[in-house]
């Protein structure tokens, strides 16, 4: 396996093939053609992909970004971005889980999930043209009339064709149900669309011959907020009779926004019907957008957390070959020869501390989302109504802790692989400091982690019947606690445990605090409640990884311990990854899962500062 500078492609195997154990997969019908040949087959494919076309336009992207004409509304891409593309989608990486019926290869989310790390990692902004196809296809062909699919998928599985996602509005950002986009019907049957739509990501570009927009809007007469929303599908090109392309719908991009990071990718200003001739196509029924739209949005938010695992990991990796390589100053325990040689600053004891906290986070990151893919594939392919509903449970509870845990995590993953460089790091000499400015919009755009907060304590976890999706992630974690007695130090298995008890507690004063009506003391720790709940799941996939690379530690290197252990470490990659593993899952449960106690102390202390306060208590105001 070669050497990649983006992602631990020999963690990426030991999550998919030695924790998850996913050739199990096999046992349903849907994945019983494959093994694990066809799925490394096209790991190795996303990785040689990724590698040579997608992370050598990433820098690319940065700093020569889009270029938007204001004549034409045309905006172009930087001339890199177009044969990473067209490499994806001859590949067919856009439809890899899609059935061979409707011209995909029927693969588990959990392989496309691992082929998605990689692309991420070598370049977001270029994947997110490429990932939108796929989250647009998957509502057309659940929801689309015949003669909609038959209009728009062939065309999008070739890759010829590209997709959005057009929700937000000026002043409708996070509240929906107050959008002002307005469809009418036609006696054709189609609808005509009017409004405009902001931050709409991949919304105007020049690698696809049509872009297909999903939009949100209200029919004429429908109420008012969510309930009255209905969904439309909107080509930029019409479409002809025989499928050919037909003239220009009555739709243009206004502008693309100037970012902090991401700038590659196409954040634009759509505007819909400005000459009252813009043709959309029912997705669903009528008044139902937010039920089709939602799909839609939770498969957006999962990928979401996959995209800061993501470049968290290429920022890691990068912070590990720049320390490698960096002399400067000499060990500390030859701190007071002045003839002592100057070492690389990877032996410096801080730096160790900086690089096994990105390391031990990322892997904690990487099992999450992959943990999550797995039950993906169970809900679409087991044919038990008690399997389904368990692994549906799993996914439910975990989507706003992969969306939100994660992309909190990775602004601290990049900003910690900027202090390993130094002044170099804040530099755009190197990379990292990209890595921070990309990766920082993850905890804003597909619902900011305050919605996916609230979701989680009160839908996922509250008021979810009898707490079902939490017992279920609970079964799992004590399941992992029995496995691990006898295999794993005491020390690192008591941790959990008492975390996992301490949660509960705060659970059962929230439930109580619901009962009693104290709604703003409840929600004021919503983002708190999910801000923990992060690292006691982290802690708990280290627990069961420790519970395999114990053992297959032991195994190679036995005994050995000094310049016998670095010398097996030396010559054995197996030796090194598993005892690495290890070292890495005991730093996570002792020095960074602790924290988690103390942010359970501020949740109980119920400090009602924050519901007290005024604005008129902040000061601060902008010159006029």
């Amino acid at each position: 396996m070669s050497l990649n500078p983006l992602v631990d492609s020999r963690d990426v195997r030991f999550v998919l093939f030695e924790m998850l154990e996913m050739e199990k997969l096999n046992r349903f019908d849907h994945f019983s053609d494959f093994d694990r040949s066809v799925y490394e087959d096209m790991l190795n494919l996303a990785e040689k992909i990724a590698l040579e076309q997608f992370y050598t336009s990433n820098s690319d992207g940065d700093k020569t970004g889009l270029k938007f004409d204001p004549e034409t509304n045309e905006v172009k891409v930087p001339e890199s971005f177009h044969k990473g593309f067209k490499a994806y989608m001859e590949a067919g990486f856009h439809s890899l889980t899609f059935s061979p019926e409707m011209g995909g290869m029927g693969l588990p989310s959990s392989v496309s999930m691992a082929a998605a790390e990689y692309f991420n990692a070598g370049n977001t902004a270029l994947t997110m043209y490429c990932g939108a196809i796929t989250g647009a296809m998957h509502i057309i062909a659940a929801f689309g009339s015949e003669e909609v699919k038959n209009m728009f998928i062939p065309k999008m599985m070739e890759g010829k064709w590209g997709g959005t996602m057009c929700l937000t509005e000026p002043g409708a950002g996070s509240d929906l149900g107050a959008l002002k986009s307005k469809a009418t019907r036609q006696p054709d049957g189609t609808y005509l669309i009017s409004g405009v739509k902001i931050f709409i990501s991949n919304g105007e570009h020049d690698m696809t011959e049509n872009i297909i927009h999903p939009v949100l809007a209200r029919i004429e007469g429908d109420p008012e907020g969510t309930k009255g929303i209905s969904i439309f599908v909107v080509p930029k090109y019409l479409i002809n009779p025989d499928g050919s392309l037909g003239e220009r719908n009555d739709m243009i991009c206004s502008g693309v926004e100037h970012k902090m990071g991401l700038k590659g990718n196409a954040t634009s200003t759509l505007n819909f019907g400005d000459n009252g001739k813009c043709v959309g196509y029912l997705l669903g029924k009528e008044r139902e957008g937010m039920k089709v739209m939602f799909q839609l949005m939770n498969a957006a938010r999962i990928h979401t957390g996959v995209q800061a695992e993501s470049v968290s990991s290429a920022a890691y990796m990068h912070a590990v070959t720049y320390a490698r390589t960096r002399i400067q100053g000499v060990h500390i325990t030859q701190s007071m020869n002045p003839a002592a040689p100057k070492v690389p600053i990877i032996e410096h004891p801080d730096v160790k501390r900086m690089l096994l906290y990105m390391k031990s986070t990322v892997e904690g990151m990487r099992m999450l989302c992959l943990f999550l893919a797995y039950h993906e594939d169970i809900m679409h392919a087991s044919s038990s109504p008690e399997e389904v509903k368990e692994a549906t449970g799993i996914v439910e509870i975990l989507t706003p802790i992969v969306k939100a845990g994660i992309s909190d995590a990775s602004w601290l993953v990049t900003a910690e692989a900027m202090q390993v460089y130094g002044g170099y790091g804040y530099c755009q000499e190197y990379p990292v400091e990209q890595y921070a400015r990309d990766t920082k919009v993850f905890s804003i755009y597909e619902g900011t982690n305050a919605i996916q907060s609230l979701d989680l304590q009160m839908r996922k976890i509250l008021m979810n019947p009898e707490m079902y999706n939490y017992s279920q992630l609970r079964k799992r974690m004590n399941a992992t606690i029995d496995l691990a007695k006898g295999v794993v130090d005491e020390k690192y298995i008591a941790p959990v445990v008492r975390g996992l008890a301490k949660f509960d507690e705060v659970i059962e004063m929230m439930k109580k605090q619901l009962g009693e009506g104290k709604f703003m003391a409840l929600v004021l720790n919503a983002t708190p409640l999910q801000q923990a709940m992060f690292p006691l799941i982290v802690a708990w996939l280290h627990l069961w990884s420790m519970t395999i690379t114990i053992p297959k530690s032991k195994a190679l290197l036995g005994e050995a311990k000094g310049a016998e252990r670095q010398k097996l470490l030396a010559e054995n990659p197996e030796a090194a990854y598993y005892s690495g593993r290890v070292l890495s899952s005991q730093f996570f449960i002792g020095s960074e899962f602790p924290k988690f106690f103390g942010q359970l102390e501020c949740i109980m202390n119920n400090e009602g500062a924050a519901i007290k306060v005024d604005s008129a208590n902040f000061t601060g105001a902008l010159a006029e």
